[in-house]
């Protein structure tokens, strides 16, 4: 039997850790979303130079858990003499913004991986009808490849974004009371499991469950002449 008491009177702490949870996921992603499309035409670059240290990048960061990432900014610089004397310090010693840095640096590699996979799936003809029009380079990109690429890679995104949601019930680690944190406070008070845990699951639910939705709507709306195309004839 649950002790909905428990759960009306924890409210308003579930409420800040979701606070906490949306402002470091807009920013993370926010960040990641700008920084990963210049990163991306890089990619996809046929210059060495140009896409060797981005494919390092993705490389090193998709190949660690977000966890480890996390633990070496918050923890790991401030063994550094140099560090905890440089003008950084006074920001990597907040838990807020390393937080936010190991975040933007994770999603920013998956994302420029998503959006150089959609640049490189750029149909061909669509390339040679923007050059028949005289656009190349810089136009070309933000005009046509990046547009098209974006949209394309919305699905994909998409999972993107919600899995680094998810991933935000980890910053309790580093003293940041999310969701996930007032869940175990809810717990270590009361020792009721089930409410702290399932509220912070319905939580969770809920933001997903959302955010999904609102992605359908978006793709629904920028890739509705691709679905268009995948309609059968009619007989």
């Amino acid at each position: 039997m649950f002790d909905w008491q428990v759960i009306q009177d924890s409210l308003p702490a579930f409420a800040g850790g979701l606070g906490v949870c949306l402002v470091l996921l807009l920013i993370s992603v926010g960040t990641g979303f700008v920084v990963s499309v210049p990163l991306a035409v890089a990619r996809v670059s046929s210059n060495r130079a140009l896409w060797m240290p981005v494919w390092l990048f993705t490389y090193v960061f998709r190949g660690t858990p977000l966890l480890v990432q996390l633990f070496v900014v918050y923890y790991g610089f401030a063994q550094f003499e140099a560090v905890r004397e440089s003008f950084l310090w006074p920001l990597l010693r907040e838990a807020w913004f390393c937080a936010w840095l190991a975040f933007a640096l994770n999603t920013t590699a998956y994302t420029t991986e998503i959006f150089a996979g959609a640049l490189r799936a750029s149909p061909h003809g669509e390339v040679e009808a923007a050059r028949a029009y005289g656009l190349s380079g810089l136009k070309l990109y933000t005009r046509v490849l990046l547009p098209s690429a974006l949209r394309r890679a919305l699905p994909q995104y998409s999972n993107e974004v919600v899995g680094t949601m998810h991933a935000t019930a980890i910053v309790s680690t580093v003293t940041l009371v999310d969701v996930t944190r007032v869940a175990r406070d809810v717990y270590a008070n009361h020792l009721l499991p089930a409410e702290a845990f399932g509220t912070a699951a319905v939580i969770y639910f809920a933001l997903t469950f959302t955010m999904v939705g609102g992605f359908k709507l978006l793709e629904r709306r920028f890739l509705r002449h691709l679905q268009t195309e995948r309609r059968p004839a009619a007989a």
